[in-house]
């Protein structure tokens, strides 16, 4: 069985943490796996397209397809499954706007498919509404790279982490002043970001790590509690966001917004705490803090939940859900 996906950018961590982390998975079952990426313009697209009808079945990354690109593929494809792991449909600087450049493409992708992929049961329902046939599928993770069981942690000062791009930060700033109060109340409390992009706080030491593939575990590890905040909009709520699993797969506790994908990757209470309001990030990160027992526990009920999204786990059920497409 011969599959092809079809991505606007395989370079992308999203293609990466999304599909290519399960190739090696896929090759095992049976499935041989090419990758390609979509052809902007209008020459040579016919050609581009007809090269698809070689394929048992297509997969079409996040790609909102123009009317052409449609035409073409379901033309030349025996069998073609979308997949989106984000709100695609919206735009993510004003997701209460409806936004026609978004999401009539995606209505496109959607209507030209044969089955949809999703990350989550509520981006499931926008496909779902135009009709569509879905699956949800969610991230898996390398769940065997995070935890070092004999890095050392600096006992005279509590880690705060968080982990994320550029394009996520924001997500953090908006937990600054619980940050801030927290510096206050605490002196033995640091926060590291590991990312791309920093900011400073005035009560509280920022450690500004450069994320890396090899280091992050190490830089996990070292920390004592997992940061995983989110806005409550349309476009937020559709992140599958894995970061409450890397945490827990370095048996980290965490507290996290109750948006997106984060109330099924975290047990309220037994791997951390979801937080909404200002006091309650205040009384969940307070509560761990003052309690290594309870950070211990956590990271340790984080850790078995995490185990459950490995990529072995995720990556067998992706290739039962091809062959039982493509069948």
């Amino acid at each position: 069985m011969n599959v092809l996906f079809l991505s606007n950018n395989p370079k992308r961590a999203s293609f990466k943490q999304r599909f290519a982390v399960y190739f090696d998975i896929l090759k095992q079952n049976g499935i041989d796996v090419t990758v390609v990426q979509n052809k902007s313009g209008f020459l040579g697209k016919n050609k581009f397209f007809k090269a698809m009808s070689d394929y048992d079945c297509v997969i079409l990354h996040k790609k909102g397809l123009n009317p052409i690109d449609a035409f073409l593929l379901r033309r030349y494809s025996k069998k073609i499954i979308y997949n989106y792991d984000d709100a695609v449909m919206f735009k993510d600087s004003n997701p209460d706007k409806y936004s026609a450049s978004h999401y009539l493409p995606f209505k496109r992708s959607v209507k030209v498919c044969d089955i949809v992929l999703t990350g989550s049961q509520y981006l499931a329902d926008f496909a779902r509404e135009l009709g569509a046939e879905v699956k949800v599928l969610p991230l898996g993770l390398e769940t065997d790279k995070y935890y070092i069981p004999d890095v050392k942690k600096d006992d005279c000062n509590i880690r705060l982490v968080w982990i994320g791009s550029e394009a996520t930060l924001r997500y953090l700033e908006q937990i600054k002043e619980v940050l801030e109060l927290l510096g206050k109340k605490y002196d033995n409390l640091k926060l590291r970001i590991i990312g791309d992009t920093f900011f400073d706080l005035e009560n509280m030491e920022v450690e500004k790590y450069k994320w890396q593939m090899d280091k992050r575990a190490q830089y996990l590890c070292e920390c004592d509690i997992g940061l995983a905040p989110l806005p409550n909009d349309r476009f937020s709520n559709g992140k599958c966001s894995f970061k409450v699993l890397e945490y827990g797969a370095a048996k980290l506790p965490v507290v996290a917004s109750p948006v997106g994908t984060n109330p099924s990757h975290l047990i309220d209470t037994k791997t951390g705490f979801l937080a909404e309001t200002s006091e309650e990030w205040n009384i969940s990160l307070s509560k761990l803090i003052e309690n290594k027992a309870m950070r211990d526990e956590m990271g340790e009920a984080g850790y078995n939940v995490a185990q459950e999204h490995s990529i072995e786990k995720i990556g067998a059920k992706l290739a039962s859900f091809i062959k039982e497409q493509v069948s």
